[in-house]
């Protein structure tokens, strides 16, 4: 496929998502299907017009995948509407880190002992697939920072947090497997891959989050007064806090998230006390106690919301261009039941256990963990992990394999978590007003 054919069939598809866009919110069905329906048209399995080797061009695809993981992940964090304390967290970190473990050793035993991969390709075909996925999710993650539905926080902060958390189980994958040091005993891996990458992670984010929150309002204030372009400050923290963490050896995921939870927080402390003042001023005025009777205020501007309907237009070009590109990987021969059955066995059986698991200690409502057990959804993430490993010395038999079962698993997360996620969600939330949850 040349490059002409590749903009035009990608500008037609835009164009056609573009005019349609009321339509297919009313349709039962999410615009990933589409595009994967499109990319498997035009790929091998169907007019074979177009085919991507993520083998041959893994290099691209993991800089691809880099960035819209990068991106959808400051998006997420932005969009976080509580301020942080472990009781509202609980959930969200449980799932991260607990049900992370628990469906890395799922997947990994299943992975060895019914499907003979050796130990190390389990334990990395584990951690790539266990992590659920903050691009294809929309549907089920917050929309817009002021959202409070505790699901959509639960499943959005999982997604921001688990995508850093499966970085240490994707190395001790390597690691098994003679590509990565581990250290006697594991020592070099629990120190340097757990402990010290996950919280120099979280500490360059905060850090660097709550630092521009702070420049920011500080220049917009008197007697500065500057204009600010959101959309460049937030693609730089993102760049700032990346290449700070890689420098460092630290989750850069993980960290880009906390820089953007902690961007939002600390914007909402800094410009909350100038909103309470005009918001109580304006309500003495009128004679009124309502201190949100005057909509007509406009709340200070901040870096966070200013520059997600940016960040959000770019996860929606890179969605389309990735599946598309997921679609054309595809033969008739991709399907087999071994890859099927792993894919079955992680929707049904590891994605709701470890989510029971993870919550037992919680409050979360019985409804609720299951709309959790089901929403765990496969995507972007996993295709990044798989390209690293590759990246860094995967032997090419096993990582032909391991495309494989990454490429069907994911395929099929988003036909039946994209089937089903409208009618699902739609009955959830009209029971919800119904019996309304504490």
């Amino acid at each position: 496929m040349t490059n002409a054919l590749w903009f035009l069939l990608v500008g037609v598809l835009l164009l056609a998502m573009g005019l349609t866009s009321s339509v297919l919110k009313r349709l039962p069905i999410t615009p990933a299907i589409i595009y994967l329906a499109v990319g498997i048209l035009v790929g091998p399995t169907g007019l074979n017009v177009f085919h991507f080797n993520p083998l041959k061009d893994a290099a691209l695809l993991e800089v691809l995948t880099e960035v819209v993981v990068l991106i959808s992940l400051f998006s997420a964090g932005v969009k976080m509407p509580v301020p942080f304390n472990f009781t509202r967290w609980r959930a969200p970190i449980m799932l991260a880190t607990v049900s992370m473990a628990i469906s890395v050793g799922l997947v990994a035993a299943f992975a060895h002992y019914l499907l003979g991969l050796p130990l190390g390709a389990g334990v990395l075909l584990g951690a790539i697939l266990a992590p659920t996925d903050p691009v294809l999710a929309t549907d089920v993650q917050s929309r817009h920072p002021g959202d409070r539905d505790q699901l959509r926080f639960t499943l959005t902060s999982e997604a921001g947090m688990n995508d850093g958390s499966a970085f240490p189980f994707v190395m001790l994958g390597m690691g098994l497997l003679g590509l990565h040091e581990l250290g006697d005993y594991g020592l070099h891996w629990v120190w340097m891959d757990v402990l010290w990458a996950t919280a120099a992670a979280v500490a360059i984010g905060i850090v660097c989050g709550a630092g521009l929150a702070w420049l920011g309002c500080k220049l917009r204030s008197a007697p500065y007064r500057h204009e600010l372009m959101d959309d460049f400050l937030g693609l730089g923290l993102i760049g700032v806090v990346y290449g700070l963490s890689v420098l460092v050896g630290a989750w850069g995921f993980l960290a880009v998230f906390f820089a953007a939870v902690a961007l939002r927080q600390t914007e909402l402390k800094l410009t909350g006390v100038t909103r309470d003042i005009h918001h109580t001023s304006a309500s003495q005025q009128a004679g009124s106690t309502d201190s949100t009777a005057h909509p007509d205020i406009e709340p200070p501007p901040t870096v966070s919301e200013g520059s997600l309907v940016f960040k959000e237009h770019l996860e929606r070009l890179s969605e389309v261009v990735l599946i598309l590109l997921v679609g054309g990987t595809l033969f008739h021969n991709s399907w087999s039941w071994r890859v099927v059955g792993l894919a079955l066995f992680l929707f049904v059986v590891v994605r709701p256990l470890s989510v029971l698991i993870g919550l037992l200690a919680s409050r979360v409502k019985w409804r609720m963990r299951g709309m959790m057990s089901w929403f765990g959804v496969r995507g972007i993430g996993s295709l990044y992990y798989l390209m690293y490993a590759i990246q860094h010395g995967l032997p090419e038999p096993l990582a032909l394999e391991l495309i494989q079962f990454t490429l069907i698993t994911v395929t099929l997360s988003i036909i039946v978590h994209g089937i089903s996620v409208k009618p699902m969600m739609n009955r959830f939330q009209r029971r919800q007003k119904r019996a309304p949850e504490v």
